[in-house]
């Protein structure tokens, strides 16, 4: 890389994702924000629809039509499932390296996509080339990947969480349980009954039951390591705070186990990836709120002989925008680690 900084367009700026990799690449020495897009605020200051940017990021807004205008070399899309692979379609020969944060590249094939998403997928070829863009799984793929599928934030916490034991061929087929709870912005930033503050607000539920999206995108990653197919029971649940993943997962193991060996197994997997902390403790999601940590806590019980991992991200940083940073990093032969140094939040 020379000393030229990325010119850099995130597209769909109303949502937290958007706000959040603008937060991000706004204090990334090796990047150059050069528009962000909002169809329906035109030509209105990014600070108005995000007022934490006042003074400090107030370009206007424009139209998604201005991208192809331009010379960028990297485009986020920051927009819902459905609506990203239109666009990868339009620019994929502009030029500029894609990062995908919806769901429209993440999983295996066009006909999978269809089944999960119950929509029709208009650009099946974009398979062919995307990456998931899994960082401590994937570095080496995202380098050269000119689109790279930004993982879901529950699959990243939860593919986290077990890929040591997959990549091991470790677990017992169909003894995966995974329960997953998510802050309220997983929902993203439209209102809803469901979202309403007072359906959330003193309330705890569990949605989707059998049958996430996210258990295809788990099943896919975890199966690719074990090189099998898996099946996972993965139940998410809405928790009453702003931002924060926790996962609590169990399965049976084969063979012999315990709890030095666990460690061990863990340590090892993870020992060159900064953003992974193997925790001699039970992480909370304040111990990760603002960064782009990925806390992960094995631990073997004996009488029941079952794994049991707690993992915690912070489902706008990790689970979204820090990790398609990362994944710019690694595409452009940054430091991995450039713009993402931020210490959690805590209280």
């Amino acid at each position: 890389m020379s000393n030229q900084k990325l010119k850099v367009a995130i597209v769909g700026a109303s949502g937290f994702t958007g706000s959040e990799l603008a937060r991000l690449l706004l204090n990334h020495e090796g990047v150059s924000i050069e528009m962000i897009t909002s169809e329906s605020h035109v030509g209105k200051p990014f600070s108005d629809l995000h007022p934490q940017f006042f003074t400090r990021l107030d370009i206007p807004l424009v139209s998604a039509e201005e991208v192809s205008k331009q010379k960028l070399d990297v485009i986020f899309l920051a927009l819902p499932h459905g609506v990203s692979m239109d666009f990868v379609a339009k620019w994929k020969d502009s030029g500029a390296k894609i990062i995908d944060l919806s769901g429209d590249f993440r999983l295996s094939t066009k006909e999978v996509y269809e089944e999960w998403y119950n929509k029709k997928h208009s650009y099946p070829e974009g398979f062919a080339t995307a990456v998931y863009g899994l960082p401590e799984l994937f570095a080496d793929k995202i380098k050269s990947a000119t689109l790279v599928a930004n993982p879901g934030c529950f699959p990243t916490a939860s593919i986290l969480s077990m890929a040591p034991l997959f990549a091991k061929q470790l677990v017992e087929e169909k003894s995966l349980i995974i329960d997953a709870k998510s802050g309220l912005t997983g929902a993203g930033i439209k209102a809803s009954a469901t979202t309403h503050f007072s359906n959330v607000n003193e309330n705890f539920k569990a949605y989707g039951i059998a049958g996430h999206r996210h258990t295809i995108e788990i099943e896919e990653q975890l199966g690719a390591l074990a090189g099998d197919q898996t099946t996972v029971q993965f139940t998410p649940h809405l928790l009453p705070v702003d931002r924060g993943i926790l996962v609590t997962a169990y399965a049976k193991i084969k063979g012999e186990m315990n709890q030095e060996k666990l460690t061990e197994i863990y340590r090892e997997f993870y020992q060159d990836k900064p953003f992974v902390r193997l925790r001699n403790q039970s992480p909370g999601i304040k111990d990760v709120r603002g960064s782009h940590f990925c806390d992960v806590f094995p631990v073997w019980d004996a009488r029941t002989e079952r794994v049991i991992v707690i993992s915690a991200i912070d489902n706008l940083l990790k689970g979204a925008a820090s990790q398609a940073v990362h994944n710019m990093n690694l595409m452009f032969g940054l430091s991995e680690a450039e713009g993402l140094n931020q210490v959690p939040l805590k209280p």
